[in-house]
């Protein structure tokens, strides 16, 4: 029997493949699934090419977090590099169940800035991933920061963050809260006076610009199926 129309393969993007079903997503009021995180997420790397930023993947952010092992997670970040990061971001998902693939109900983001040695997590439903950002964040703030020259970095809960204001749109604010993320550590002016991203994202990230997200990486996901992507991310959400 042949696969669905659904899970016919459209696009194979650095080392992710989006099938038709991943459009539905995207055109609907649907929540986004961890293909569609992982595609934007390359798509940032690939327009913020820096060494010192890294955009982790939803499955390997799960992984961390949960994984039992913590000698076998250690060899398995040795390559990622992470203590020569300035720039880290986590998506962050509340599926407790390891043996479930691409489970979970809400995203939210954790970054790490190394400058101010500080992780910080942005919940745009109330913080309510809170418990799970914090277990990741004990999990990797061991493997991230030297504690014997830059100490125990801080953790903020960012109860500030812009809100959704409907059940389905939490993986839309995690991209358009990275995509701002990224350009923030890229440019001079943009600075708070805590030295952060803050401004930044409460101007950028709203209802409207998670719906003209979605719209964009459609488009997107068109021109790249079509062969006439060339351009890097924009600067705005």
């Amino acid at each position: 029997m042949g696969k669905s129309a659904a899970d016919e393969k459209i696009l194979s993007y650095n080392d992710v493949v989006l099938r038709r079903s991943d459009l539905d997503i995207l055109n609907g009021p649907y929540f986004l699934n961890d293909r569609l995180i992982d595609f934007y997420f390359s798509h940032l790397s690939s327009g913020h090419p820096s060494q010192e930023i890294l955009l982790v993947t939803p499955s390997i952010a799960f992984w961390m977090a949960n994984c039992p092992d913590k000698e076998n997670l250690k060899d398995f970040l040795e390559p990622f590099k992470l203590r020569d990061k300035k720039l880290v971001i986590f998506p962050v998902n509340d599926n407790d169940d390891v043996s479930l693939a691409e489970g979970g109900n809400h995203w939210s983001l954790l970054a790490y800035e190394r400058n101010s040695n500080v992780f910080v997590h942005h919940d745009s439903s109330g913080g309510i991933n809170k418990w799970h950002a914090m277990q990741l964040y004990k999990t990797v703030v061991g493997f991230i920061c030297d504690s014997n020259v830059e100490g125990h970095a801080r953790y903020i809960d960012y109860t500030d963050s812009p809100q959704q204001v409907n059940g389905y749109d939490c993986g839309v604010y995690v991209l358009a809260a990275t995509r701002v993320i990224c350009c923030w550590y890229e440019s001079s002016e943009s600075k708070d006076s805590n030295g952060l991203w803050f401004t930044s994202l409460k101007e950028q990230v709203n209802p409207s610009a998670a719906a003209e997200m979605r719209k964009e990486i459609l488009g997107l996901i068109g021109e790249l199926m079509a062969g006439k992507c060339t351009s890097s991310p924009s600067k705005e959400a």
